[in-house]
């Protein structure tokens, strides 16, 4: 807050275009337009984020998510949560996605987090060559090319 009213002092000084106060605050001119409008019209109130504190439009009612958990303890106890998913979205005509079912059941302990898999197939690291630097320098010094014989 306090660094806006800076800058903002500044701006209305002279010593500051609005492009050069906007990169100031980390925000594009117009951004800066904006809040200076706001910031007149309501202070400092007219900063903050209008945001905090609504509950999000696309939010799951409680109710919902609870008969989701109750379907699963009485009828799809100890299925996987891919076949659960594809059973609520097709019989049941729920629209949620699968990460949000699955991060709803491990938060209720309805389902267990997957075992780290084996080694099978990890990214090891490279075993460096010794010399493969020098043999990289001489083919560019001597011109030397893919298919060609280096004699």
């Amino acid at each position: 807050m306090q660094k806006f009213r800076d800058v903002l002092n500044r701006w209305n000084g002279g010593d500051l275009s609005m492009m050069e106060a906007g990169e100031l605050l980390g925000m594009s001119e117009r951004q800066f337009r904006r809040y200076r409008d706001r910031y007149e019209e309501a202070g400092e109130d007219g900063l903050r984020d209008r945001r905090l504190g609504k509950l999000s439009t696309r939010r799951v009612p409680a109710e919902a998510i609870e008969e989701m958990l109750e379907l699963y303890r009485h009828r799809y106890l100890g299925w996987n949560v891919k076949h659960f998913h594809e059973h609520l979205v097709h019989d049941h005509h729920f629209s949620w996605g699968y990460t949000f079912i699955k991060t709803q059941l491990h938060a209720a302990g309805l389902v267990e987090r997957a075992k780290r898999r084996g080694a099978h197939r990890r990214k090891r690291e490279r075993k460096p060559y010794e010399g493969i630097c020098c043999i990289r320098m001489a083919a560019v010094i001597n011109g030397w090319r893919v298919g060609r014989c280096w004699t």
